[in-house]
């Protein structure tokens, strides 16, 4: 399996690309499968013999795939075959800020819990695929002003072509009961957002919430995520508020009394402390920022 890579290391990768990085790869497994998270979006274009453990799952492969994997659910790779081969671009959530107000980053494998992460590719699509990461590998090397925009559109296109394939159905279904209440829970949590306009108010905030929404125990919801995704419920709806506070304080004129309401603090106190908290800047310094 290729070496896991930290936030800090993709931010040092160019400063044109901050939180961006897409390599080739010639070992994709390990002989030792160990599940893990990482902390960033992942896809890979892999020609591989290999046995793919994701959550609770497992697959055979033997072909040519696209997988998307994101920092919610740990997955690991087994070497089956003598030889792996493709590409692998990275990024953090910070990259993509640009794109995250889209409708279809929204609904692609990345972000919509519960989804297929897993495609397969006949020659035809595993050409089209390997041309665009050759191209953003060109485009990394490169000198042009905005290529971090242009690599953002590569990114997009190769999620409108994951949207038109058919996904590997049959195996990602989750089997067991703490997998399917976790992929529920992401799934409604995904649904909440993005927030359009200053009127609407967060419905859900809570675990408690969570649970009441999905008809069961507040404790059985935080056993269960915990088990699948190593975070409990409270820290997945955390991040996702802070990332969408951060998304409309940089892509909106909203006011941050307006994104406090919007986001379900009684009071904007509530959401600078809130914010300050967890990202270490006040939600005025962090708009002046981006």
């Amino acid at each position: 399996m290729d070496s896991p890579i930290s936030p800090l290391e993709l931010n040092t990768t160019d400063l044109a690309l901050k939180g961006f990085k897409v390599y080739a790869v010639d070992h994709l497994c390990t002989m030792k499968p160990q599940l893990s998270r990482r902390d960033y979006y992942k896809v890979t274009l892999m020609t591989t013999k290999s046995r793919l453990h994701y959550a609770h799952e497992s697959l055979e492969l033997d072909g040519t795939y696209l997988f998307f994997t994101n920092p919610h659910i740990p997955y690991t790779m087994e070497r089956l075959g003598e030889e792996d081969q493709g590409y692998a671009c990275l990024f953090t959530e910070e990259f993509i800020k640009s794109l995250d107000r889209s409708e279809s980053l929204q609904h692609s494998p990345f972000f919509k819990i519960g989804s297929t992460p897993l495609f397969p590719l006949n020659e035809e699509q595993a050409r089209f695929m390997r041309n665009i990461f050759q191209k953003m590998l060109e485009e990394q090397q490169a000198n042009y002003a905005f290529k971090g925009e242009l690599i953002r559109t590569y990114i997009q296109l190769v999620i409108h072509e994951a949207l038109h394939l058919e996904p590997a159905k049959t195996f990602f279904q989750p089997r067991n009961a703490s997998s399917r209440l976790a992929s529920l829970f992401l799934e409604v949590l995904e649904q909440l957002f993005p927030l359009e306009n200053p009127q609407e108010t967060l419905p859900l905030k809570t675990a408690q919430e969570f649970a009441d929404r999905l008809s069961v125990h507040v404790n059985h919801l935080n056993r269960a995520v915990k088990e699948v995704t190593g975070k409990p419920t409270s820290t997945h709806i955390t991040n996702r508020i802070t990332d969408e506070a951060k998304a409309l304080l940089q892509h909106t004129n909203w006011s941050v009394a307006e994104i406090a309401y919007s986001l379900g603090f009684a009071y904007p106190t509530y959401f600078n402390n809130f914010f300050k908290k967890h990202t270490g800047y006040t939600p005025l310094a962090f708009r002046k920022a981006a």
